[in-house]
């Protein structure tokens, strides 16, 4: 099925939803190219996971100058030669900023963030990633980044909070919410096939896909 008119596909989710694997899986199907965030190529995340008190801010500043380059090098290439598939939406950095930063902090980011983050182009679709928390906890484990595996639930809930209050005020792109619990894009060719479908498909503003278990 053609997916054509999509050119820049974004897929978001907070950790664990999936998103890097159905990035990587669309582009592959589209023949576009992938633009990641490339996480563990920060040197402060496994230090923000011990101490996240202390290593925050340096870790959100480093998330965003490295995606502020990535973007700008992105509209200053040719976007629509082979399109795009990529896995964060950096209008998000200010969820992870606002959830992680104290006051003074989130001011100062929101500074920074204001004078570095470059106009990204529009998508075409922007893919939410859902997922119910103890399916977010197991597969962060399975996936085996040991600095991860500290991770509590806690931290997991106000993290898939924050996404659902970002995304129900987003209206920058076309919005295909997908409810990840009963479905498996990286290992399940017919759950894949069903969202090639669905996105054929799509013809509003903000859509919903929800497979029954």
């Amino acid at each position: 099925m053609s997916l054509s008119r999509f050119r820049y596909v974004v897929v978001e989710g907070p950790i664990g939803a999936g998103k890097t694997s159905l990035t990587h899986r669309l582009a592959e199907y589209m023949g576009a190219d992938t633009l990641l965030e490339n996480a563990g190529d920060n040197p402060f995340l496994s230090r923000f996971y011990h101490e996240p008190r202390r290593y925050a801010l340096p870790t959100q500043l480093h998330f965003l100058f490295e995606r502020a380059r990535q973007l700008r090098e992105l509209t200053q290439g040719d976007l629509f030669r082979t399109g795009t598939v990529s896995d964060f939406l950096i209008d998000k950095d200010m969820l992870f900023a606002r959830l992680n930063l104290d006051d003074d902090e989130f001011e100062l980011y929101q500074k920074v963030y204001a004078d570095l983050a470059p106009q990204a182009p529009t998508p075409d679709l922007v893919i939410y990633l859902q997922a119910p928390i103890d399916a977010l906890q197991e597969r962060v484990k399975r996936r085996g980044v040991e600095f991860e595996r500290g991770m509590d639930a806690d931290y997991l809930q106000r993290l898939a909070n924050s996404y659902s209050e970002f995304f129900h005020r987003y209206e920058a792109a076309p919005l295909l919410i997908v409810n990840t619990g009963n479905l498996n894009f990286a290992e399940n060719d017919a759950d894949f096939e069903l969202l090639l479908e669905r996105m054929s498909k799509m013809r509003g503003p903000r859509e919903f896909f929800n497979k029954a278990a």
